[in-house]
């Protein structure tokens, strides 16, 4: 799969800059100094968005509340990007492994390639990665409600002869906080060190 063309697309639409004012406001204290991450100003709520989950749960904003989530977009079919990405997350949690299990992030993966990544499929691939993985998906227009309000673009690509086909996606990991708001961002590169240490940054300053 052609890594997305589309993360500086995704970036410019979303974020408007570095955060500030939410929490000198609400934290009391100056914005975390990051690494790589971007911070929203202010965090934005997630819309009201329907999915099933790889046990054939539902799965909505409110299975977002109460605890930090990481949440990419992928398909199970992916070569190269996603396996990699769930990899450096996996590695991510073992880095933050000494939180308090309240501030340890859930990593959510959204498949975009509903056709063929049925709940068990994709409850078998994430499991390959970290068994405390959820997988995540829905009908094309229950995706589209939650991929619109992120900013995340995909696309499936023609079926070759043999009947598969790759699906282009924005390759970025989102941040969603315990009131199910976005949060954050980290585009590429995605270094699982850099990642960790800038998670912790948010999470104390969200105290």
């Amino acid at each position: 799969m052609q890594r997305s063309v589309l993360l500086p697309v995704l970036i410019a639409a979303a974020i408007a800059g570095a955060a500030t004012a939410w929490f000198v406001l609400r934290a009391g204290s100056a914005p975390p100094v990051l690494e790589q991450a971007t911070l929203l100003d202010a965090p934005r709520p997630l819309p009201d968005f329907g999915l099933t989950d790889q046990a054939g749960q539902s799965f909505g904003r409110e299975r977002l509340r109460g605890h930090w989530t990481l949440m990419f977009f992928g398909f199970t079919n992916c070569p190269d990007l996603c396996p990699t990405t769930l990899a450096t997350l996996a590695d991510v949690r073992r880095q933050l492994a000494d939180l308090p299990a309240s501030d340890r992030p859930a990593v959510v993966l959204v498949s975009v390639d509903p056709g063929r990544d049925t709940p068990e499929a994709l409850g078998r691939y994430v499991a390959h990665f970290d068994p405390q993985f959820l997988g995540v998906t829905g009908p094309p227009a229950s995706l589209e409600i939650l991929t619109r309000d992120l900013g995340v673009a995909f696309a499936i690509g023609p079926p070759s002869a043999d009947g598969n086909y790759s699906v282009d996606h924005t390759a970025a990991i989102f941040l969603i906080d315990p009131a199910a708001a976005f949060s954050a961002v980290f585009g590429n590169p995605q270094v699982a060190d850099v990642i960790a240490r800038d998670y912790r940054r948010i999470v104390a300053a969200a105290h």
